[in-house]
């Protein structure tokens, strides 16, 4: 059988140094703080053959699509490869690369490269449309975030809140993922609309009372990994954030669970007089840090009695 081959390129020069934007391309778990239509990302596994990487990412407010590569990543050669396990129709086959050429010490040119193949006779133009917008999407991603990146260390908050559960994974993954039920369960959920259209994809709009008094409203979309792993991205954010990712961890040990709470924001430096007049980027991020490990505390403290009070503590 015929076929017919594509080739879509596209390039972008970086002011920022070779390395730095490498680390950030090799780097898949970062991206959805970045990224817009990032949600998550995650190695299945590695072996002499690279990396099998699954994908989860926005096609709208209420849909999510996911996909696996395989990538390589020669640091050596400068230079990250990848192939889609499962073509897109109509295509038969869908790989690439990024190539990284350093012009001086900050200053990077960047190459994504993609090959399709098909049937000839194959109707690619929807699918090269795509690839076309989401290379362009990407490497102006890929440029904010590396020229950005001295100013990015001081906007971005990233932590981790742990709690040790004497109950089941399943009982306190369930707690969690059950976030249809958070308005009964939970005294700062106020409303919460939810679908899950494709089974552990979850959409909703969900309103908290904050430490104010006054409501607020975000959407986010959750990727629930049974029963190990609940990813969230805020779609709709507060009004003081750029961006907000996280996730609820759960880790099985001989005595019981480890559950974790994490969140990653990005500061919005035109919103800090919503703190009040000269508000710095420090008192910000403790602002944030209070409010977000009160709140994600205070969930995997109810999950916890959840877990233990069916397990018989």
């Amino acid at each position: 059988m015929s076929s017919t081959q594509q080739h879509v390129d596209h390039g972008a020069t970086i002011d920022a140094d070779y390395q730095t934007v490498f680390e950030l391309v090799a780097d898949v778990a970062r991206w959805p703080q970045f990224h817009l239509s990032a949600v998550h990302a995650e190695i299945v596994h590695s072996n002499d053959k690279g990396d099998l990487v699954q994908h989860w990412s926005l096609v709208s407010d209420s849909a999510v699509r996911t996909w696996r590569t395989v990538r390589r990543t020669d640091r050596t050669g400068r230079r990250i490869t990848f192939s889609y396990v499962e073509a897109d129709p109509p295509a038969t086959e869908i790989r690439g690369e990024w190539v990284f050429t350093e012009l001086a010490q900050d200053r990077t040119r960047v190459e994504l490269r993609h090959h399709v193949s098909a049937p000839a006779g194959a109707d690619l133009g929807p699918l090269l449309d795509r690839i076309n917008q989401d290379s362009k999407e990407h490497l102006d991603t890929l440029r904010d975030t590396a020229q950005r990146r001295a100013e990015l260390d001081d906007l971005v908050l990233s932590f981790t809140d742990p709690l040790f559960i004497a109950g089941s994974i399943e009982d306190a993954y369930d707690y969690l993922y059950r976030a249809d039920l958070w308005p009964e369960r939970i005294p700062h959920v106020v409303g919460l609309a939810m679908t899950e259209d494709v089974q552990n994809v979850q959409f909703f709009d969900m309103d908290t009372k904050g430490p104010d008094g006054g409501t607020h409203t975000v959407r986010s979309v959750r990727i629930c990994l049974p029963p190990n792993l609940i990813v969230y991205k805020q779609i709709s954010l507060p009004a003081m954030l750029d961006a907000h990712t996280g996730h609820w961890r759960f880790t099985e040990t001989r005595e019981g669970v480890v559950g974790e709470a994490r969140h990653t924001s990005t500061i919005k430096p035109s919103a800090l007089s919503l703190l009040g007049s000269g508000t710095t980027i420090g008192e910000a991020r403790r602002f944030l840090r209070r409010l977000l490990s009160g709140n994600s505390l205070s969930n995997l403290s109810l999950a916890k009695a959840f877990a233990e009070e069916r397990a018989g503590f």
